[in-house]
C-alpha cells in the first residue's frame, strides 16, 4: 500500500510503485478532472501540483509521490481567481487541456503574484491547446493575477 494525500485527504492505494501518478488519481481515486494527453510529459494535459510545483502526473511515479501533498484541479477552491477568470474569459474551447492549463497558471501566479507577457508564456509554453486559445489564456491569467491581487493566490 502506497500512501497519498490528495486535495487534503489521505488514500492508500495497493497499485505497482512504478504506476504513473496520473493513473492513480484517475482510475483508483475516481479523479477525472486530471487528463491524459500525450503519456510523455509534453503536453501539460495532467499537469497537477506536487507540494505546491506544477507538475506532469503522468511523469511522476506514485512511490515518488509518496508523502507529498498532491492537488488536483479538483482540489483547487471553486473560487479560485484562475478558475473565475477561465469562465470570466470565456477561455476553454473543447476543454481537454485546460484543467493542466489552469493548474500550471494557478502555480504561476503563486509564485509570481504579477506576472508579465514574457512570465506567462515561459510558465505556459509547455502546456499544449490545441484549439488555440493562447491569447485568451493570457487574457484570464492577467484578470486572475488582478483578482488576486485584491485577496492574494492560495
Amino acid at each position: 500500500m502506497i500512501a497519498l494525500v490528495v486535495n487534503g485527504k489521505r488514500h492508500a492505494v495497493d497499485v505497482a510503485p512504478d504506476t504513473p501518478l496520473l493513473w492513480v488519481l484517475r482510475d483508483n481515486l475516481g479523479l477525472t478532472g486530471t487528463k491524459y494527453g500525450c503519456g510523455e510529459g509534453v503536453c501539460g494535459a495532467c499537469t497537477v501540483h506536487i507540494d505546491g510545483r506544477a507538475e506532469r502526473s503522468c511523469q511522476i511515479s506514485v512511490k515518488d509521490a509518496h508523502g507529498k501533498r498532491i492537488t488536483t484541479i479538483e482540489g483547487l477552491a471553486k473560487g479560485h481567481p484562475v478558475k473565475k477568470a477561465w469562465l470570466a474569459e470565456d477561455v476553454s474551447q473543447c476543454g481537454w487541456c485546460q484543467p493542466g492549463q489552469i493548474m500550471q497558471a494557478a502555480a504561476l501566479l503563486r509564485e509570481k503574484p504579477a506576472p508579465s507577457n514574457a512570465d506567462i508564456d515561459s510558465a505556459m509554453e509547455g502546456n499544449l491547446c490545441r484549439c488555440g486559445t493562447y491569447q485568451r489564456i493570457r487574457a484570464a491569467i492577467h484578470m486572475a493575477a488582478r483578482e488576486a491581487g485584491k485577496g492574494g493566490v492560495r
